[in-house]
């Protein structure tokens, strides 16, 4: 039989439910035009069974800070600073070898788009059973059996049969599932969902995420789930990190984001939600546009759009402050 425990023996313990730990994570791309940061200087983490929510508007930083996390980083960029912990174990002091390891066993990633995450060549049985005799110490009947459990699991009819077919005879809710069947295959203790219901209509993208709580339940897994929807966030998420041009804004836990966001940008992001019920002439919006990577300010990356906006926000980077135990803001004006 499949082994689907994990081996704890060359990790050292952060606390005893600590999964995931960022600290001072900062990924720079090298371009013609200079460096710029895509993430600095962010910090977090995720206990067992935890789910943070990373939300922000498209160009913030937030799929970067999990490629950067599996080790995805292609040229020009390059982590340039910072540790992030699996487990107590630093994935970015590991060699490649040892990188593909835990990347696909320990942790595992679900993207955005799966006709471009899975080979449009090989079957969805093929590719799911390469990632079991990867990383698991089995035969190929057992990957086969193995595979065609998880695509039961997660909700795919006539799982037998799918298992030969190919990506492009899949729906698009279908092929979201085969991807988190894939993901989930080798007993993650950590999974990154980046933005995987974008795609998707609201009644697929509906049942995507009550999948998600379900199998999280199940296997007591940790999640860092990244999304520009509120909505999304507000449903799945234990704790919430906000980002804006690649920096940390807000961080609290979910109930209190909503009821009491302190950075301006938060609470633009909020407020202009269409509610259920209210059908203004206009929905609110954020004046202005995110700066180019070239173009940062001196000092708070949202001063040009902030309405709270001082002398001080142009000349000096905002510290995180902790306003209470969990709520953290990069603000000199809070609201």
């Amino acid at each position: 039989m499949i082994e689907t425990t994990v081996d704890k023996a060359n990790h050292k313990s952060l606390s005893s439910d600590t999964i995931v730990r960022v600290e001072n994570l900062e990924t720079t791309f090298f371009m013609k035009s200079g460096p710029f940061r895509a993430v600095n200087n962010i910090s977090y983490d995720i206990k067992k069974g935890e789910t943070l929510g990373i939300v922000g508007e498209s160009g913030c930083g937030k799929s970067v800070t999990s490629f950067s996390l599996m080790r995805l980083i292609e040229k020009p960029g390059r982590i340039t600073a910072g540790k992030a912990f699996l487990k107590g174990r630093d994935l970015l002091s590991l060699n490649e070898s040892q990188m593909q390891e835990v990347r696909g066993g320990e942790m595992a990633m679900i993207f955005q788009e799966p006709m471009t995450a899975l080979n449009p060549v090989l079957t969805i049985g093929y590719q799911i059973d390469e990632q079991i005799l990867r990383h698991k110490k089995c035969s190929q009947a057992e990957a086969k059996q193995r595979s065609i459990e998880m695509l039961k699991l997660v909700g795919i009819p006539a799982p037998a049969e799918r298992y030969s077919n190919y990506p492009h005879q899949l729906s698009g809710g279908m092929r979201q599932r085969a991807m988190i069947a894939m993901a989930l295959s080798c007993d993650p203790v950590f999974l990154i969902a980046d933005e995987p219901t974008t795609a998707l209509d609201v009644t697929i993208q509906a049942q995507i995420l009550e999948l998600f709580q379900n199998l999280q339940e199940k296997f007591n897994m940790s999640l860092q789930f990244i999304t520009h929807d509120l909505g999304v966030i507000s449903e799945i998420s234990d704790k919430v990190l906000v980002m804006y041009a690649g920096q940390m804004c807000e961080k609290a836990d979910t109930l209190t984001l909503f009821r009491n966001p302190r950075h301006p940008y938060t609470a633009a992001l909020i407020d202009s939600r269409p509610r259920v019920g209210h059908r203004p002439h206009r929905l609110k919006t954020i004046e202005g546009s995110v700066p180019a990577p070239h173009e940062l300010p001196r000092g708070c990356p949202f001063v040009n759009r902030c309405p709270r906006a001082k002398t001080e926000c142009r000349d000096q980077k905002p510290p995180l402050i902790e306003l209470q135990p969990g709520h953290e803001v990069a603000c000199f004006n809070p609201l």
